[in-house]
């Protein structure tokens, strides 16, 4: 049996209003309920269906009507996606058709039960999920934050957590100049957006303070952060004050014809183009708007392979559209054109292992591999090219473990990857954020429970930490991958990393500092020591650190035997993070040429 807990409000009546725009006359009381001890709401609409006319469309804002009572007990629909367990065994989601709707437009909200009153003004957290803006949803079990918001509670440092939904695929990122003329590019970001600002305006009636936000998310959802930032070339202030990057910030592809080409494929497959109509043509858009969710969803589908000649399955990519995002990422970033916030920025070591390709064991396949994946970075008249680039990974470098199926070829193939997507697109962002002086934190997670589970279902070992690794411990879900036979042998480390990560995030929810903790108290329960990746010599005592030189940058390396802050290189750095010459290979990736023909 659930126990409702009830909160009675004033409802806006339209989203990213302020204040005074609310209704007294629309009191609105949402049922909850009580879960591990936190106050759980579900399904709350943000936004108007988004099917029909409002397909494509910026999402409209969405108001109860007055005196309404909403039951919140029960999940909202996910948007339009993939069915069933995609990419397993790194995510649990499980979506089913009944379960889809182009009313998708929800959050779900999580607070301390204390937080019961609208006089409590406790920070939040805006989960926005990855999944290569394809899948994923804000049900996902390996996400759920009540552990999180418990750890926060124990810490001092409490906060309250929402999870949205937003428009994935062909729904939420189709292109064309028609869309374009109405400004219903990027209705995904734009989702994403109108959910903060909903945040923003109303999380007061549960508790919450609009005026202390973190965005957070992974994968597909990090890049939506690093692209929140640069919403609107910075010309409007951001609904938010804080931002967690995970596993991306930025994306190869943007500005090339990925999603364009998919476009084309959809239009074909939905007969949209009679006479061979062009995409940009606001009859096609107006066709596709006739279109049954089943018909557009099949058609959209067939443009997803997952294979690497397609960006490896990021297809449906936000594109340059002169509206929310004026300029390709790379030129906003360079003018520094961008909102003001504080950032933290990371990735995990073995962060795209799991989507390199297993059976590379020769250079050829090596260059082959990276050569589809960046197919514009080798044109003849290109002097920073792969094989120019690979010269800084020698397969020496890359002794593979020898209880491994896999090859130095792997390790190495791996490694660029990774540098290329998840490490020094954010370092190139947070570079510029540090220019206008803002406050800029970095991490590299070093520990995960997967790795036993990729080799039992894979029958491949030493996969390492990969993508979605950090989950487990900065939600505090360890016992959420106890499921399906998986091996489960959390450590006693495992244990205490779940604790004092949770407990971080929080913390820069609450503070902005990851190891600040509760005011207070003189050893927080967090990651202690994390300082800024630009931090200036007399604002830590830490043994270890010494002054840093002129473009130094230091990351937190949290888990495994290394944890601690290094710098990328130098003297003061350990080995394991100054072999991995990080300052050296992200200048070559970093160079404006290498952008222009990466695509973002």
């Amino acid at each position: 049996m659930k126990l409702l807990v009830a909160i009675t409000w004033v409802v806006a009546t339209a989203i990213a209003t302020a204040p005074e725009a609310y209704q007294p006359n629309n009191n609105v009381t949402y049922l909850g309920f009580l879960r591990n001890g936190v106050d759980i709401f579900l399904g709350i609409p943000y936004a108007q269906d988004t099917a029909g006319a409002n397909r494509f469309k910026p999402p409209q804002p969405f108001a109860f009507p007055a005196d309404a009572v909403v039951n919140a007990t029960q999940p909202g629909p996910a948007c339009p996606q993939q069915l069933g367990q995609w990419n397993a065994p790194l995510t649990l989601l499980n979506v089913t058709k009944e379960g889809i709707s182009e009313d998708c437009l929800n959050l779900n909200i999580v607070r301390p039960v204390g937080a019961r009153e609208p006089g409590s003004r406790l920070p939040v957290m805006v989960w926005i999920h990855g999944g290569s803006f394809w899948v994923g949803s804000n049900m996902e079990p390996t996400h759920e934050p009540d552990a999180l918001v418990l750890n926060s509670v124990d810490a001092g440092t409490p906060i309250i957590h929402v999870a949205i939904n937003y428009r994935l695929g062909f729904f939420g990122f189709a292109q064309s100049d028609a869309l374009r003329q109405e400004h219903s590019e990027n209705a995904g970001l734009r989702d994403q957006r109108a959910a903060i600002e909903w945040v923003r305006d109303n999380i007061h009636h549960f508790g919450g303070d609009g005026e202390k936000i973190t965005i957070h998310g992974q994968s597909s959802g990090g890049l939506a952060v690093g692209l929140q930032l640069l919403a609107y070339g910075g010309a409007q202030a951001l609904p938010y004050q804080r931002g967690i990057c995970q596993s991306q910030a930025l994306e190869p592809g943007i500005t090339g014809n990925f999603t364009r080409d998919a476009m084309k494929l959809v239009i074909e497959k939905t007969k949209c183009n009679p006479g061979n109509t062009s995409l940009d043509s606001p009859e096609v858009i107006a066709c596709l708007r006739t279109k049954d969710v089943d018909t557009l969803h099949a058609a959209s589908a067939a443009t997803y392979t997952g294979d690497i000649a397609h960006n490896i399955g990021d297809v449906w990519l936000p594109s340059v559209d002169g509206d929310f995002l004026p300029d390709a990422p790379s030129k906003l970033i360079s003018d520094g054109r961008f909102g003001n916030a504080t950032y933290m920025f990371g990735w995990t070591q073995g962060d795209v292992n799991f989507f390199t390709d297993v059976t590379i064991k020769t250079s050829n396949d090596t260059l082959k591999f990276l050569q589809t994946y960046l197919p514009n970075v080798d044109p003849t008249d290109s002097d920073r090219n792969t094989q120019e680039y690979l010269s800084l990974y020698p397969v020496e470098d890359f002794t593979p473990p020898s209880s491994t199926n896999l090859t130095a070829e792997f390790y190495r193939t791996a490694r660029a990857f990774r540098d290329i997507l998840m490490v020094c697109e954010p370092i190139l962002l947070a570079k510029a954020m540090k220019q206008k002086e803002q406050t800029v934190y970095m991490y590299n997670f070093n520990q995960t429970l997967l790795d036993p589970v990729i080799e039992a279902v894979y029958n491949i070992s030493d996969m390492g930490v990969v993508h979605t690794s950090e989950f487990a411990y900065i939600f505090g879900n360890l016992s959420h991958y106890n499921v399906s036979g998986y091996p489960y042998n959390p450590t006693e480390a495992d244990h205490t990393l779940a604790e004092r990560a949770s407990r971080s995030w929080a913390s820069f929810a609450y503070s902005g500092s990851p190891s600040a903790g509760a005011p207070g108290k003189d050893k927080p329960s967090t990651l202690s020591g994390w300082l800024p990746a630009f931090w200036k010599f007399g604002e830590s005592d830490i043994d270890h650190v010494k002054p840093r030189r002129p473009g130094h940058t230091y990351v937190y390396t949290i888990g495994g035997p290394s944890e601690g802050l290094w710098p990328l290189d130098g003297s003061e750095s350990i080995e394991a993070v100054r072999n991995q010459g990080l300052e050296e290979k992200c200048g070559f990736f970093n160079d404006p040429e290498f952008i222009r023909r990466a695509g973002f």
